[in-house]
């Protein structure tokens, strides 16, 4: 299990090195440079979670389309544009690293 833990903490810093997590560490670093555009940006981020686990499947198209409307004008300003894509990269990339696990030990379970 030590083994495990040494690679997994291997896996960790590979990660932090990769070029999807640099590039999101920066753009959060140059967001959090304007504590009110960033504090914007987190208001937007919790009401688009908020929206999307908290609706009902029927009205949440509804109410996310309201919402991108709303907030369009946000993410429009380049610089949250970046971040928001800089942390969509980041989500996907562990999301595939999840799913990669998660499909190669499901095999075991069947």
């Amino acid at each position: 299990m030590l083994e495990l833990h040494e690679q997994l903490d291997e896996f960790i810093v590979a990660l932090k090195h990769s070029k999807v997590y640099l590039e999101y560490q920066e753009q959060l670093k140059r967001l959090c440079a304007q504590p009110e555009l960033k504090q914007r940006v987190d208001d937007y981020r919790r009401r688009n979670y908020e929206i999307q686990t908290q609706s009902q499947q029927q009205n949440m198209f509804d109410e996310m389309e309201r919402f991108q409307r709303e907030s369009e004008h946000l993410r429009d300003i380049p610089m949250v544009h970046d971040f928001l894509n800089a942390e969509l990269a980041l989500c996907r990339m562990i999301q595939k690293v999840t799913t990669t696990i998660v499909e190669a030990v499901s095999e075991d379970f069947d």
